[in-house]
């Protein structure tokens, strides 16, 4: 039988990665001579790629972005954030004890997040946490991303899983909506960077800490999900 696979995403699930973002953020609008801002401004577009932080930090600042001008604002953002990596960046509590307790189990892991794939990588590097992922699949990896069913599953099949026995495991509406788009099982933590309760997007199933993350409850999720298409 396949091993069991368990999918992460990066930001705010894997990682509290908002401080260095941030951060990286105001030094790339500082180019064009806009304030900093904060992140309870920009909470819920932490998860979402640095375009999206950059043209949402430019409106909040009543500065339209021109398109001419992106380009090289991204390769401020990118410059500084990887140079400045890990950072503040740490994995949440819990999240190491979990993961070696499923990897001791012999389940395969991954990342599907819609950061640059080179981005994640680099953080995973330095955090020395790449050996605990048989894929990581970035925004660019494919045509498509989250939460397009296409980025989730061309994960699954980049680490060797199988559809019918993996979840997935997020903090935001792009996570729960690749699993459903997927049809495979999820899990949401409430301690990401979501702009609504995590409940109000009806996961499968929610753990408040990583602890709750054990080998029996993805098994019980593969199980209830493996009955409930059988039905």
């Amino acid at each position: 039988m396949t091993p069991a696979l368990v999918v992460f995403d990066l930001d705010g699930t894997l990682l509290d990665t908002h401080v260095d973002l941030v951060d990286s953020l105001n030094y790339t609008i500082a180019a064009l001579d806009l304030a900093p801002v904060t992140y309870d401004d920009l909470t819920h577009l932490v998860g979402h790629g640095a375009k999206v932080m950059i043209e949402r930090a430019c409106k909040l600042q009543g500065h339209p972005l021109e398109p001419e001008k992106f380009p090289d604002l991204l390769e401020r953002f990118i410059t500084h954030y990887t140079d400045n990596m890990p950072g503040a960046t740490a994995p949440y509590p819990g999240l190491i004890d979990a993961m070696d307790q499923l990897k001791a189990k012999g389940y395969k892991l991954a990342v599907c997040t819609n950061k640059l794939e080179g981005l994640a990588r680099t953080l995973l590097e330095r955090l020395q946490l790449t050996h605990y992922f048989d894929a990581i699949t970035g925004g660019d990896t494919f045509a498509v991303r989250k939460p397009d069913a296409g980025h989730l599953l061309g994960t699954i099949e980049k680490a060797g899983g199988d559809s019918k026995r993996t979840i997935m495991i997020g903090d935001s509406a792009n996570d729960i909506l690749v699993a459903r788009n997927a049809a495979i099982p999820s899990i949401a933590v409430p301690f990401g960077y979501s702009d609504v309760p995590i409940e109000s997007l009806q996961p499968t199933h929610i753990i408040k800490t990583f602890s709750e993350l054990t080998p029996e409850l993805v098994d019980e999720l593969i199980d209830t999900a493996d009955l409930r298409n059988a039905g």
